[in-house]
């Protein structure tokens, strides 16, 4: 198979690395940013690099779009495919976006990317739809060299897994982010936490989350609950934050201690 890349960004290295060791070719890379296309093309021993000015269509099998979510549709409508399949990345946009191209898809990765520190395991979930027997074909031989995980969601599943995955990932990452400096302002090592850190997540592999609750808030521990939020009264944004979480949990808690056993 045959593919080319719009974009330079941490999903263009991380599909272009995988399908190059996967012995997939790679014809072209094309970005605003021609060093930048330049490296990548380098990297994986592209044909030739350029502006999206310079694609041809039937040069890939597969043209992927690994730019910004913001920018799928602007640079989709330059683009009008017979015989080449596009396919964009992005969780939270349609697979319709790009409907000015004959045979179009989606491949999602449900994973957090960054190209200068690419996963070297194939356990990456990826979310994938097809307009055509062709784009699925396509797609799935796409997924195969990429992943050991691979599973269709259309636009409606894959908006609600964007949401779960950035709470889950971006919004616990940013609580994490703020241990991190508290224990700074306090002259503590973080370090501390990396065990109960790790037990969370341990657990959650085997346990629903929601019964593995512990904590003042479902304790309706509010001595405690009232003296952490005058802690943070130098910060009140983060005291936003815990306010409205702590009230999240116990409402949640209430909520299935309502549900019929």
């Amino acid at each position: 198979m045959t593919f080319s890349i719009i974009g330079t960004g941490n999903i263009a290295w991380f599909f272009g690395n995988r399908l190059m060791t996967a012995r997939h070719h790679c014809v072209g890379v094309y970005s605003r940013n021609k060093d930048a296309a330049h490296k990548l093309a380098e990297a994986l021993l592209a044909d030739k690099f350029g502006s999206i000015a310079d694609i041809e269509d039937g040069e890939a099998d597969i043209c992927i779009l690994a730019v910004s979510d913001t920018a799928i549709n602007t640079v989709a409508a330059q683009l009008s495919f017979q015989q080449t399949m596009l396919l964009h990345s992005a969780g939270a946009v349609d697979l319709d976006s790009i409907t000015t191209t004959k045979d179009y898809a989606v491949l999602w990765p449900v994973y957090s990317i960054l190209k200068n520190n690419l996963p070297n395991h194939r356990n990456i979930p990826c979310a994938w739809e097809a307009s055509s027997e062709k784009a699925k074909k396509c797609v799935l031989a796409m997924g195969h060299a990429i992943s050991d995980v691979l599973f269709e969601a259309k636009y409606e599943q894959r908006k609600w897994l964007h949401l779960s995955a950035v709470i889950s990932n971006n919004f616990i990452n940013h609580l994490l982010a703020i241990s991190e400096q508290i224990c700074a302002d306090n002259d503590l090592p973080f370090s501390v936490l990396l065990p109960i850190i790790e037990q969370t997540f341990d657990r959650v592999k085997n346990s629903s989350a929601r019964q593995l609750q512990t904590g003042p808030a479902i304790r309706h521990d509010n001595n405690t609950v009232d003296k952490q939020i005058r802690l943070l009264q130098d910060h009140p944004q983060w005291q936003k934050v815990y306010k409205a979480i702590t009230g999240s949990i116990q409402n949640n808690m209430e909520e299935q201690d309502e549900i019929p056993q």
